[in-house]
């Protein structure tokens, strides 16, 4: 008998597809984050990346105030901001503002990774290996400007003070799943490209947990790759944009998001190969009955409270249909 209710939320980078504007990517993402409420998705994430073409969310705050306008009862948040590359002070500031502004709605997921190439990190912050090497004294510091108890610090983060906004710890590696533990956070892992660490991750999470005023139990939150469409055949067409920009990554030439295409032999044989294949092992594409079958195993295998939807496809309409099929998973399988 099943006894865990798994939730399913959304992660997003805005992804600016050829041939769109920014405003019209950040319509999509407000119409996806609309539909996405409709279809009982928990949250909805945006993650900090910087100098790519193809992602539009490096703004992140001001991006989830504008999705947060635009709903109702969806959790918005930061899937994550990426904290060596700003002070806790201003991350305090802004997330708490956030808070006031759409009570009990804001989410504060952290990861210590730059969300971009070395040259631009040192360019965001020039102590940035520093600042990412000091990562756990620096989440204290951004839990302390939240506390009431700030309040008679010299320094202090006033719009920040008392204001409930969750902190979540964002990972890719087993470091993050050592501090997720010991400060008894909520734990979310990027194993939808960081597919080598997720069961080790996993398992020091839970085995070292410990209970927080937060947060009395374990929670595991993790990434998956989701395209779904009518047949697996269009499906895997779908698929074909991610594929190609999967490759820009490894040849730094990132582009815009590409129309898709039939599947061709030669992306097929790009799937084959062992850094692409080990990043999307966790990628389910198919029909709904398919990617059904996935979504299941991989659930009862990882026992995650909670799975993270990654669906990069080039059109909002797709994508919108993507995720209102998974949602209709999420939901059978619950």
């Amino acid at each position: 008998m099943k006894t865990q209710h798994t939730k399913y939320s959304i992660l997003d980078l805005a992804l600016v597809s050829e041939g769109q504007s920014l405003k019209q990517t950040y319509n999509g993402a407000l119409e996806l984050a609309q539909h996405a409420e409709s279809f009982g998705y928990t949250r909805y994430w945006l993650a900090e990346h910087h100098n790519a073409p193809n992602i539009g969310s490096s703004a992140t705050s001001v991006l989830i105030g504008y999705l947060a306008e635009g709903t109702n009862t969806l959790r918005i948040g930061s899937g994550g901001i990426m904290l060596p590359n700003h002070s806790p002070l201003i991350i305090a500031e802004q997330f708490g503002t956030l808070a006031s502004l759409y009570p009990n709605r804001i989410d504060l997921g952290l990861g210590r990774a730059p969300g971009t190439d070395r040259d631009t990190a040192q360019a965001i912050r020039s102590d940035f290996m520093q600042a990412a090497q000091s990562f756990p004294a620096e989440l204290d510091k951004t839990e302390k400007y939240f506390s009431a108890e700030n309040a008679s610090a010299k320094v202090r983060a006033t719009v920040a003070e008392g204001v409930e906004v969750p902190i979540y710890i964002l990972g890719s590696s087993t470091d993050s799943a050592h501090l997720a533990a010991k400060k008894g956070l909520p734990y979310a892992f990027a194993s939808h490209f960081a597919t080598t660490h997720l069961w080790d991750a996993i398992e020091i999470y839970r085995k070292e947990f410990q209970a927080s005023e937060g947060l009395k139990e374990p929670y595991v939150m993790a990434g998956v790759n989701i395209i779904i469409a009518d047949t697996d055949e269009e499906a895997q067409r779908l698929y074909t944009s991610l594929i190609r920009m999967i490759v820009g990554i490894f040849t730094g030439k990132r582009d815009y998001v590409q129309p898709p295409t039939e599947m061709t032999a030669e992306l097929e044989e790009i799937l084959r190969h062992p850094q692409i294949h080990q990043m999307l092992k966790y990628s389910f594409v198919g029909s709904k009955a398919t990617v059904k079958a996935h979504v299941k195993d991989f659930m009862e295998q990882t026992k995650a409270d909670e799975l993270i939807a990654v669906t990069n496809i080039y059109d909002v309409k797709d994508r919108i249909r993507s995720y209102e099929l998974f949602a209709e998973i999420m939901k059978e399988l619950n």
